[in-house]
């Protein structure tokens, strides 16, 4: 199908409306009554078309006026939404790898754009390895978990509202993991992944204990003065240098109870933010491994910064006055 101009009007939404009215490459006929069709917030203008033939649709949900984060059911619906479309986005990396498909081309390639993809897709086909190789049991038992988790509350999120735990009044009391004396849980890698129920999370889990240790090596957590078993911390946003997301987890010496984060998904029960994963992974991982040096390079100290320009010397011209006359 394609390829399409690449203008507004030409958007995901109106891709999806023109080929199903136009019932391209037959479209219509696979796509059956009370078929799910998993889209991500680019189609939200096709949903209509699609309710119309009968086709039901999800798609992650959308933060109203006003609101900085995403209720406890939209966060788990969303995620079991990205769960499944990861591929697509893993599939469109792939054919990005071809350098010349991962650029702006020349007006005068767009007749052969298409016989380009084609021939990139076909070499994917023939001599990459397969995205996921598939196992349907443990597919099965993963989903079934996700599904029922999506219908869970977050209990630590109403213990923050309801106890304040997010007001200055409370008690806490700041420690460096490195002397931590609390007994948090000691995972390995299977056990973290049963938490986030998905690999991402922990690919980005370094660089945010990195980003956390302070100058001196110190990563610090806040533990609770009324309850050892409930930590908090405040956790670097990746996008907006200015923003911090404060975090809670509950747990105890055998396992991560629950989790409660601030940013946009932070309530979610289905897996978890990015935010919370990292702190679970240093502390119960990833302080016990034989590479313990997490502090970040500055490499800021070899550029300069034009923003920190520094005031004229005042200079007491007197002297050269008095030189001046002098002479």
């Amino acid at each position: 199908m394609g390829p399409y101009m690449g203008d507004g009007k030409n958007n995901d939404a109106n891709i999806m409306t023109h080929i199903i009215k136009r019932n391209i490459e037959k479209i219509t006929d696979w796509l059956q009554e009370d078929d799910i069709l998993i889209v991500d917030r680019g189609f939200r203008d096709s949903l209509d078309l699609l309710n119309e033939l009968g086709i039901k649709s999800e798609m992650p949900s959308f933060l109203g006026r006003g609101e900085k984060q995403h209720s406890v059911e939209e966060s788990n619906t969303t995620r079991l939404v990205t769960k499944l479309r990861w591929i697509v986005e893993s599939i469109n990396g792939r054919i990005k790898f071809f350098r010349y498909l991962d650029k702006v081309l020349p007006t005068n390639q767009v007749p052969y754009i298409q016989d380009y993809v084609h021939i990139a897709c076909s070499l994917i086909n023939r001599y990459f390895k397969p995205m996921n190789i598939g196992d349907p049991e443990a597919d099965e038992l993963l989903g079934a978990k996700m599904l029922f988790l999506s219908k869970q509350i977050n209990e630590l999120k109403n213990k923050v509202e309801n106890d304040g735990l997010d007001k200055r009044s409370y008690k806490w009391s700041k420690i460096d993991s490195t002397d931590f004396d609390i007994e948090f849980p000691r995972l390995n890698e299977e056990e973290l992944r049963n938490l986030t129920l998905g690999t991402y999370q922990l690919k980005m889990a370094k660089s945010y204990t990195e980003e956390h240790f302070d100058s001196e090596g110190r990563y610090e957590v806040l533990i609770s003065a009324e309850d050892q078993c409930l930590l908090s911390a405040k956790i670097q946003s990746r996008h907006i240098s200015a923003k911090c997301y404060q975090l809670w987890i509950s747990f105890n010496e055998c396992v991560v109870l629950g989790w409660y984060c601030k940013c946009k998904i932070g309530g979610r029960v289905v897996g978890m933010c990015s935010h919370i994963a990292s702190v679970i992974w240093y502390l119960g991982f990833g302080r016990y491994t034989t590479d313990k040096q997490f502090r970040i390079n500055n490499w800021g100290q070899y550029l300069l910064d034009a923003k920190n320009i520094p005031e004229p010397e005042e200079i007491d011209a007197s002297d050269d006055e008095a030189t001046v006359t002098e002479e």
